[in-house]
């Protein structure tokens, strides 16, 4: 099951991001695919301003993680995108931090192997002329349960 949004601009992967922030039930893992700049991370600013979030949303490239504990969960933004071997995710004791209610957004999900959770989401981003394209897929029943209800 897939769902593809053309995306106009920054603005527009803002409030696509925030569109979300009701669909997503903790705990879930979601691979935020596509190439440098194509807006993974705009995509979380906007998901994270959905939530409540008002502080600042850094790119996670050389923390590997940045924690929001919001009221209701804790959303986990990572960036694989420096790994230079799948066992960095082990040695960095990333699996820490999946217990209790949190959402893991997961960018370069494919440089941590098989040590990274599997998808419920994956959002792959990537550029058509001066915008972006999203294309969302489902791999799980909690998944598809998200998407489902982002569609309606």
């Amino acid at each position: 099951m897939a769902q593809q949004t053309f995306l106009t601009d920054e603005n527009a992967t803002l409030d696509f991001g925030a569109s979300w922030a009701q669909h997503l039930r903790a705990p879930c893992v979601v691979y935020l695919s596509g190439d440098l700049g194509a807006g993974k991370t705009t995509f979380t600013r906007g998901l994270l301003r959905g939530l409540g979030h008002q502080g600042t949303v850094k790119s996670p490239t050389y923390a590997i993680v940045e924690s929001y504990n919001l009221p209701e969960k804790t959303i986990h933004h990572f960036d694989l995108y420096r790994f230079t071997s799948p066992e960095e995710w082990h040695d960095a004791g990333l699996d820490d931090l999946f217990s209790g209610s949190h959402i893991a957004l997961i960018e370069w999900a494919q440089q941590g192997g098989e040590y990274v959770p599997a998808a419920d989401l994956i959002f792959t981003f990537s550029t058509q002329g001066s915008g972006r394209v999203c294309t969302v897929s489902a791999h799980s029943n909690h998944g598809i349960w998200s998407l489902q209800s982002w569609q309606n």
